[in-house]
């Protein structure tokens, strides 16, 4: 059987990925000019930007990694346009996904855990009560069984009730003053009424606490089987924590939302000026021109796996400098050190993890060039999908940094955000780890 479709050329299959981008750009560029003013509409206004921005970066990365096949004046006129419209659309998504990381995180670091609950009881063993035995009734023994009880065990019952009659005697304080020597007995078993106080009213029923005060330090039953520290007399149940975290985390989030959401709306309009700018007219004419016809450079003997692999050693030795040593550990103090410096400018060791990020984009676009509608190697994704999180991380670690710098800020607040600085720290930290741990698992598994 013919075959019934020539294999295309380097050039056809560059035109067709860069004139399926500029459709795309057009499309939704018509889609944010005819978006209402409603709710509805600022979520299709929201959506076309994206998409916008998701093209906008795709043409100027296969304009960047086949520059060789293209006419050059026009390559280099497009691609800074190109970046600064996707630039300028990106920011304020930007800001308004900070912002909600930062609360977020904030909230997450204020709000103390849930207490563990006491773990129920097994059906065939009851729960000690106490620190004491359940009660075994004297007739529920043998004969031999009970001579030994009164014979042995009855000084056991005599020392238990004098013990719980001195370690009451001990206590002193307010408290109950101890029971007799057959009340005794009878606590015997159940509670020692001397040593944990007057016992609990109702507790099973409703579910209370003593029906008396407690003697300081005293614990309880409840709290040694839930491992938590026993309340103090009349404190009720526990509650949220006053500590300077707790009182400086509202005041923190206000001044990060106060400042962000400034920074969104100032975003917001320039990229609405944006829009309306001549520049972006300009750069929407050369992709309306795209769309149509690609202007190729005259190469016959032109290939598109050379420019590709091309992209992709650079993205290697990229990776190749980045202290994956370091990232296999998923804490680093010394990013914290690093991240409470004066200066504003990014990062010094978030520098090179921000290059890899932009090759690993220009190698994932390149291979979609490549391999046309074939899902990307899953290994790729993840380790993309790492290194926008740690971009994210270390711009809200920035950004709560940024708003410690305020002046005149209470001590409280001014701690609230310096804990946010080092959690969102932590998540740069993570973020490494998990590229460390996807990229060295490419590398080993790969044929």
């Amino acid at each position: 059987m013919a075959q019934q479709h020539h294999e295309m050329t380097a050039g056809e299959t560059l035109s067709v990925y860069l004139q399926d981008q500029a459709t795309d750009f057009l499309r939704s560029l018509r889609l944010h000019r005819e978006s209402s003013t409603d709710a509805a509409g600022a979520e299709e206004s929201l959506e076309a930007a994206r998409a916008l921005r998701r093209a906008s970066r795709r043409v100027g990365a296969t304009l960047h990694t086949f520059r060789p096949l293209l006419d050059p004046e026009w390559t280099e006129s497009l691609r800074p346009e190109l970046a600064w419209l996707s630039g300028t659309l990106a920011r304020e998504h930007a800001y308004a996904a900070r912002l909600e990381r930062l609360l977020g995180a904030l909230h997450r670091l204020s709000t103390p855990p849930p207490p563990t609950p006491a773990p129920l009881p097994s059906p065939a063993a009851p729960p000690l009560r106490g620190g004491f035995p359940p009660p075994t009734h004297p007739s529920q023994l043998t004969e031999q069984q009970g001579g030994g009880l009164m014979g042995g065990g009855g000084g056991a019952l005599g020392a238990g009730a004098a013990g719980a009659a001195g370690a009451a005697g001990a206590a002193g304080g307010p408290r109950s003053a101890a029971p007799t020597a057959p009340a005794a007995a009878g606590a015997v078993g159940r509670r020692s009424a001397g040593r944990w106080g007057s016992p609990r009213s109702g507790e099973a029923e409703n579910g209370g606490g003593w029906a008396g005060p407690q003697a300081d330090g005293a614990d309880t039953s409840r709290s040694r089987q839930s491992g938590l520290p026993a309340q103090a007399p009349g404190s009720g149940p526990a509650k949220k924590p006053t500590g300077p975290l707790a009182i400086g985390a509202a005041k923190a989030a206000a001044l990060l939302e106060r400042q962000l959401t400034l920074a969104r709306t100032r975003a917001h309009s320039a990229a609405l000026q944006a829009f309306g700018s001549s520049r972006f007219h300009a750069v929407a004419d050369n992709v309306a021109v795209l769309a149509s016809e690609v202007p190729l450079r005259a190469a016959p003997d032109a290939d598109l796996k050379p420019l590709a692999a091309t992209a992709e050693q650079h993205l290697a030795e990229a990776v190749a400098d980045l202290p994956l040593l370091r990232a296999g550990h998923p804490y680093n103090a010394e990013a914290l050190v690093h991240g409470l410096a004066a200066e504003t400018a990014p990062e010094a060791q978030d520098a090179p993890w921000l290059q890899v990020r932009s090759l690993l984009r220009l190698h994932r676009y390149a291979q979609e060039v490549l391999l046309g509608e074939a899902p990307v190697d899953p290994r790729i994704l993840q380790a993309g999908q790492a290194l926008d999180l740690h971009r994210e991380a270390s711009d809200a670690a920035a950004a709560a940094a940024a708003a410690a710098r305020t002046p005149r800020i209470a001590p409280a607040t001014a701690y609230a955000l310096g804990v946010l600085h080092a959690d969102q720290r932590h998540e740069v930290e993570a973020a490494r780890f998990a590229f460390q741990q996807a990229w060295l698992r490419e590398a080993v598994t790969a044929p």
